[in-house]
């Protein structure tokens, strides 16, 4: 079976049965000539059986062949679809809205149709097979001539979706509607759905797309087109919808078309927790809003079959290993949902134990576990199922009844299904079966027997002994059953199930399925089962045929009135303001209706109005009690009310009540409940902002904060809090949930070691006690549940606990100590073992003994690794003895079940960066070397260039891979003092590697001054000592500031300020190298974890510095701002301060550094001027201001100190304006903002990195505030001409005075001829001109620098390459040029991902003595040392921050946790030690 016919079969899998070779055909008759039953026998499974409706005409496929089988007499016969249509099928389809068309699908772009059930059949074309990820055909409710095909192409280096659509029938060839899609859909994909508008019902299209310059499925959108997505060029005519606050929403992964609703899935990076929005017409959209104590988790949620006026959907609110549910139900705009049932059934796929009764409004049939409270505290417990009916849509419930007894029934349902279609009903009136047990409890399916209801579940009869498969037909006139077991006998019931008859099949059988037309009007079954009840080898297709049974048709008086709701006493109840009835035949009548293909109709008698009719209005929910509508959100004020706006101005509101759309009750007369009610406007509207901001300071028992940990929420979260987790240095742990206005202590009495939030999941975090029992939350702290560690003794502090995997948030790898004396791993045989959970600590199983350290392996799109992709470090036999016992680079992708991949026989240590694995290794020199791989398997040695003069390389900093490419700071003196090391950047392997800077400043722990730019691609600054080759003997590193903006192929000083904070000049003047701006970086701050700039604040940047020739004493330096990612600077302050930026930029706060104070200062306009807001009577030492780690908030946190103690001061400055900026989103230009577009200080152009961006910023101008975070990408408006800065060296090149690229001195360019051999299929390749394109760059044309050398044959290809040689000068293009812009193409879609998450630094080498330096050096808990906030090197920043938190609540000392490194979500740098098991370098600190 093929993989692709696997996929597209799965979305209709009671169709898995079904056809192939033709064997034999057996007729019978039963005793009188009236049953009639053919049989057909076939090799193969009968596969998606089908029937056209209102039709005996039914086909089906043989999987195994390829082939279709077509029946026109109800299955009685059979014949192949031959011609050109024989073995070439892979989907059958039929038309939901035209009963006489299907279409069988090939896996080419060469497809059939039919229009006349089968008859015959036409090819149509399309560009591209049919996807296998969704169903390829989407069709329109109101023009069955209209559809779209969901195709993929995957003749390029990745697949890709595209989709085509027809407004023929495919009767002229498919036209091309849009690419990398995810999925298109007609609006009026439904017969309920409407626009509302005619031309839009006939024409709109949704398509969830790829992110405009993204892969990432964080920025999937969903886009809407009235012209088919026609373009102009680049620019299609398409839209956004705002389906949240004005804005629209990213991160779509999902959509359907229910009833009469659109439902929209998104969900943000860094949680599961997902947003449905719904609209029922594709222009207003609203957040569907859940209860506060339920929420929908990805996965965990289940869309049901819904009705006319409401959406059902069950939630999943357990593990999902044993899950219950609960069920929910909507208003009519599917706005607010409020609970039906409590513990529902569901199984670990999403099934649910749901049915609504087929033609009968209100009537709910479901399983509930009854001891649910049993199952949530022992995952294990086995379900205690009870079934459940209710005929008010919900409202109430009751047991199923048998008649005549108080007995319960319990039946099995959906999570058990046993045959085709709906478990129970069908479209006959009133008739209901299923298999279950009467008593307290559902029992096994095998043990049950068969029951019946003919009232719609109200009572039920027992049927059949024993479980069988079921039917109805002739509108409910005759039940058709067959036993679950090997037989003969199928059974029948003329009279709802009260008596029965057996005929005798052909042969012995066990039943497959049981099926018949999807009406239930037809007297002809089919029964597809085996010759055996366990080897299914040959199959048999039975069809029945009941005509004769009966030869009288029923009249008037056999017909009966049957309500299909009715009350105790019989009497008909009332729903959605009507009472429902059908002309059905009377159980005992001697006729059959005979009236095939015709659906039984319903009709209806109106009701006077009652408060069932209403429901609440928009922005109203109902109280507790469900008496009363209650305002939820803000009351709308119509136009041209409340102009006044005094304390007894009124308007008319809406009463909290409204009927429900569709409802057709009968008003009496009176007052109404849905009558508007005079409310005062002062209540309706908010208060005006206050225009100032306010400060709130909580004092704590406690000298210092020891970690402060932001639980944010994503942009699909639930909720309006701002979650804080902290501990303090007296071991208490606090939670805020209001950006530290208010406090509560939590885990009393708990000794908790460290906090550790899950870096991929911001919701989760986990609180690890020194007994190795560890607390956490998956809901940001609302509840706390724990589990115990495996091995359960507390790490030793060279081991970081706990590995986590990036996509599964239950998956947990521990790495726990065993046989230790003291918990260090140092003594005797105590070793570090790895244990892996996949459900958040209720199992574990062994990864590895004696290890240091296992981790999950993170992909970056577009790679697609194992899931289960495990590396470990550790030792080659399971001893702690040294000798002849390497540590060794093993993998596994099975959990180290089978016997894992070995690597490296002997490193130092591994850490992943982006998408690279990069391992530390020494040679036989006991020099360190460097193998990097992209693809988690393959690995190759990183080749550096010859003019990297390091005698003895002792020690390594991997700092950012997010632009494709490695930076390598690479250690050249390590003496004491006077450090510094030369910056080498590979290619986009990571493998070979050219000079990018030279003397760079390092400090003895490692730390680099290098800090790449948030969003922006390719900017950074790094610090450089202008004297490293005679620092020693001048006393000490004179240190100058560069900036590239084309990733480091270029450097160059920073220009100073006009003038400095007091408008004086600066004293310095001339050329740059004596007058520049130098800033002071990691290695001079005091807190290694603040960045200059912000994820959400494009192209701002602060820092703290001089203007001179030198960087100057940190003492004596001013603080400084650039608006233009460097461009230009300008003076912000006197002196030394801490910053932090606030609302995405727009807001920007600064304390005085090291100074005690009581006042901070903050900018509304990008520093233009500054304001001082005083928090505090007594001035304070502030150690750090904080903010959510998007910088998205207007709470900001001081953490200060005093004699009084540690204090937490909320700073909020959210009452300066109550206005939301207005963004627009297709324009990007308007009164609140304005694009911006980065420059190369050295171009005239606006071109950087071969494109022009465009960036949505606020003006500084608008009051107003960004709010919801913004996509600030808003267009790349074209590419460029390619010019030098798009070049870098090549290997053994390097960069001279001029600018150009020669030849290191004494060496030959390498040998590009290593490339035929790399790639087989290559033709030619270029001699080397010394330069190579830098791997961001999509600029086209222009000056190609790499492509300049003379072209030469690969090996073997000189035939080849003498004929390519003689193409026209258009097919060279085509040749060379498009594959390398389609490359370049890649980059930048790979790249683009990466922007804004973040880059770092990762230590690979030497071990540091800590003994001396001050606490904030000793412990890494603060020393995440570079670039941090979102990313790369997780797993070492976790291994750093665990390792100094372990030594800190060890030696009883306290730590700092200082802005990002403690608050980020992820992490981008760690400097990493030897001593803390993160050091990728010797072993030793002795020279060699």
């Amino acid at each position: 079976m093929r993989l692709r016919r696997a996929v597209a079969a799965a979305a209709s899998w009671p169709g898995l049965f079904v056809g192939c070779l033709l064997l034999g055909s057996v007729a019978a008759k039963k005793e009188g000539g009236q049953l009639q039953m053919h049989m057909t026998i076939f090799e193969h499974a009968p596969v998606n059986l089908q029937y056209f409706d209102d039709s005996d005409v039914i086909m089906f496929q043989d999987w195994q062949t390829d082939s279709t089988w077509r029946s026109t007499d109800a299955g009685a016969s059979w014949d192949t679809v031959d011609g050109p249509l024989a073995d070439i099928a892979w989907q059958l389809t039929m038309h939901p809205f035209d009963s006489k068309r299907a279409y069988v699908l090939t896996e080419g772009s060469t497809h059939w149709m039919t229009s006349n059930r089968g008859e015959t059949w036409e090819d149509f074309f399309t560009d591209s097979p049919p996807s296998s990820f969704r169903p390829p055909l989407n069709f329109h409710a109101g023009d069955p001539d209209r559809i779209i095909f969901n195709g993929v192409d995957c003749t390029g280096l990745f697949c890709v979706e595209q989709t085509m659509y027809t407004t023929s029938g495919f009767r002229d060839d498919t036209k091309f509607l849009r690419s990398e899609t995810d999925g298109c859909y007609w609006a009026k994909s439904t017969d309920l759905f409407t626009t509302g508008q005619e031309d839009l019902d006939m024409n709109r299209i949704l398509c969830i797309s790829r992110g405009k310059y993204s892969l990432s499925a964080k920025d999937y959108r969903l886009v809407i087109s009235d012209n088919y997505f026609t373009s102009n060029g680049d620019d299609i005519q398409e839209f956004e919808p705002e389906l949240q606050n004005g804005r629209a929403v990213a991160g779509i992964s999902d959509m359907a078309i229910v009833k009469k609703y659109l439902v929209a899935a998104a969900r943000a990076e860094g949680t599961d927790e997902m947003a449905l929005y719904v609209s029922d017409d594709t222009i207003k959209w609203h957040r569907a809003e859940f209860p506060h104590d339920h929420r929908l988790d990805e996965h965990a949620y289940t869309l049901l079959e819904s009705t006319n006026y409401s959406i059902q959907i069950d939630v999943m609110y357990t593990r999902q290993i044993n899950p219950m549910g609960v069920l929910f139900s909507s208003n009519s705009n599917g706005t607010y949902f409020t609970r039906l049932e409590e513990h529902t059934n569901r199984e670990v796929n999403g099934l649910v134990d749901f049915e609504k009764m087929s033609g009968i409004q209100g009537i709910i049939m479901v399983n509930v576990v009854d001891n649910w409270e049993d199952v949530e505290k022992a995952i294990w417990t086995s379900k205690q199922l009870k079934s459940q009916i209710s005929f008010d849509d919900g409202r109430t419930w009751q047991s199923l009844k048998i008649k005549g007894s108080e007995e319960a029934l319990n039946l099995h349902s959906v999570t058990n299904i046993q045959n085709l279609g709906k478990v129970f009903s069908s479209p006959a009136p009133g008739l209901v079966m299923g298999v279950g047990n009467t008593g307290s409890y559902l029992g096994e399916y095998e043990d049950g027997d068969t029951y019946v209801s003919d009232d719609a579940g109200m009572t039920w009869i027992k049927a059949l002994e024993g479980p069988h498969k079921y039917e109805f037909g002739d509108q409910g006139s005759i039940l058709v059953a067959i036993p679950e077991a090997f037989g003969d006998v199928v059974k029948y019931s003329l009279n709802h199930g009260k008596d029965w008859e057996e005929a005798k099949l052909p042969e012995e059988m066990y039943a497959i399925f049981l099926t018949t037309t999807r009406d239930s009007t037809s007297l002809k079954f089919i029964i597809v089962g085996t010759d055996t009840d366990d080897a299914r080898t040959d199959f048999r297709v039975v069809s029945l045929d009941f005509d004769g049974i009966q030869e009288r048709q029923c009249k008037k008086g056999d017909l009966e009135k049957w309500y299909a709701r009715v009350d105790d006493k019989g009497k008909p109840t009332c729903i959605m303001g009507h009472k429902q009835y059908y002309m059905r035949r009377e159980a005992d009548a001697d006729c059959f209706m005979k009236e095939e293909f015709k659906d039984p109709e319903a009709k209806f008698e109106p009701c006077e109005c009652v408060n069932a009719d209403f429901e609440c209005d928009f922005n109203f929910v109902r109280n507790p009690d469900r008496t009363e509508c209650v305002s939820a959100g803000p009351l709308i004020i119509p136009e041209g009310e409340c102009q006044a706006f005094d304390a007894d101005t009124t308007f008319a509101a809406s009463s909290g009540w409204r009927l429900i759309p569709g409802n057709d009750c009968e008003r009496t007369d009176g007052p109404q409940k849905d009558d508007p009610v005079p409310r005062k406007c002062v209540d309706a509207a908010a208060p005006p902002a206050s225009g100032s901001a306010d400060g709130t300071l909580t004092q704590f028992e406690a000298n210092e904060f020891l970690q402060k940990i932001y639980l944010e929420r994503t942009e699909t979260s639930t909720g309006d809090d701002e979650t804080i987790v902290m501990s303090t240095d007296r071991n208490k742990i606090f939670l805020s949930r209001d950006s530290g206005k208010n406090w509560d202590e939590i885990l009393k009495d708990k000794h908790i070691d460290s906090i550790i939030a899950h870096p991929f999941f911001n919701d989760v975090v986990y609180f690890v006690e020194d007994t190795g029992v560890v607390h956490y939350s998956v809901d940001r702290g609302e509840n706390i549940r724990q589990f115990g560690a495996k091995p359960p003794s507390l790490p030793d502090p060279e081991y970081f606990p706990m590995s986590f995997h990036p996509k599964h948030k239950d998956w947990i790898i521990w790495t726990g100590v065993k046989d230790c004396d003291g918990g260090r791993a140092s003594s005797g045989d105590c070793h570090a073992v790895a244990s892996v959970t996949l459900d958040r600590g209720d199992n574990w199983q062994t990864l590895r003994r004696y290890v240091k350290k296992c981790e999950f392996i993170k992909d970056e799109p577009p790679q697609r690794r194992d899931d289960q992709l495990i590396y470990c470090n550790a030792r080659k036999r399971e001893s702690s003895h040294e000798e002849d016992n390497p540590w060794q680079l093993i993998s596994s992708t099975d959990f180290f079940k089978s016997e894992p991949e070995l690597h490296f026989e002997d490193i130092v240590d591994f850490a992943t960066m982006s998408e690279f694995i990069v391992v530390a290794a020494e040679n036989e020199d006991s020099d360190l070397k460097v193998d990097a791989s992209v693809d988690g398997s393959t690995f190759a040695e990183a080749l550096f260039p010859p003019n990297l003069k390091v005698p003895h390389q002792t020690g390594y900093t991997v700092m950012d891979s997010s632009t494709h490419s490695i930076f390598l700071h690479v250690t050249v003196d390590r003496t004491e003092g006077y450090e510094y090391g030369t910056i080498i950047k590979s290619n986009s392997n990571g493998t070979s590697y050219a000079l990018s800077l030279s003397g760079v400043n390092r400090d003895r722990e490692g730390y680099v001054d290098f800090e790449k730019m948030y969003v922006l691609e390719g900017v950074a600054v790094a610090n450089i000592v202008s004297n490293y080759e005679t620092a020693a003997v001048d006393g000490a590193k004179k240190l100058k500031t560069v900036m590239t903006h084309n990733d480091g192929a270029e450097w160059a000083y920073l220009p100073p300020p006009p003038e400095d904070y007091e408008r004086k000049p600066f004293s310095c003047s001339g050329s740059l190298d004596k007058c520049s701006l130098h800033v002071q970086g990691y290695t001079q701050r005091f807190d290694k974890t603040h960045t200059y700039s912000s994820p959400s604040a494009v192209g701002l940047m602060m820092a703290v510095g001089n203007v001179g020739e030198f960087l100057g004493p940190y003492a004596e330096a001013d603080t400084f701002m650039t608006t233009d990612a460097g461009i230009t600077w300008k003076a912000v302050k006197k002196g030394s301060y801490l910053w932090e930026y606030g609302d995405q930029g727009s807001l920007i706060v600064i304390a005085s550094d090291r100074v005690t104070t009581n006042v901070v200062y903050f900018s509304r306009n990008e520093g233009d001027t500054w304001e001082e807001f005083k928090f505090a009577e007594e001035a304070v030492d502030i150690k750090d201001i904080t903010t959510v780690p998007s910088d998205n908030s207007r709470n900001f946190v001081l953490w200060v100190e005093s004699p009084d103690g540690a204090a937490a001061v909320n700073l909020d400055f959210s009452g300066f304006t109550d206005r939301q900026c207005d963004l627009d989103e297709d324009t990007g230009d308007n009164d609140d903002y304005y694009l911006w577009t980065p420059k190369h200080p050295l171009q005239d152009d606006d071109c950087l990195f071969g494109h022009v961006s465009q960036y949505h910023r606020k003006r500084p101008s608008a009051d107003c505030y960004n709010g919801r975070e913004i996509q600030h990408l808003h267009n790349i408006a074209n590419n460029c001409s390619c010019t030098r800065r798009d070049f870098e060296c090549d290997y053994n090149f390097e960069l001279l005075g001029d600018g150009s690229c020669g030849l290191v001195r004494n060496h030959v360019p390498s040998d590009h001829a290593s490339v035929c051999a790399a790639n087989p299929d290559m033709v030619m390749y270029w001699e080397p001109t010394g330069y190579r394109r830098i791997p961001l760059t999509t600029c086209d044309g222009g000056k190609d620098m790499e492509y300049l050398g003379q072209p030469k044959p690969c090996p073997g290809k000189e035939d080849e390459f003498e004929r390519q040689r003689g193409l026209s000068s258009v097919s060279l293009f085509f040749a060379i040029v498009v594959p390398i812009a389609a490359a370049a193409g890649v980059g930048w879609w790979v790249w683009k991902n990466w922007a804004g998450r973040g880059f770092g630094q990762i230590r690979l080498g030497e071990q540091a003595t800590f003994d001396d330096q001050a606490p904030y050096i000793k412990y890494p808990v603060m020393v995440v040392s570079a670039v941090v906030a979102v990313g790369i090197a997780l797993p070492s920043l976790a291994g750093s921050l665990w390792n100094g938190t372990i030594k800190l609540f060890r030696r009883g000392r306290p730590a700092r946790f200082t802005t990002r490194s403690s608050f980020t979500r992820d992490a981008s740098y760690t400097a990493v030690d030897e001593d803390e098991g993160e050091l990728l370098g010797e072993e030793s600190d002795e020279e060699v």
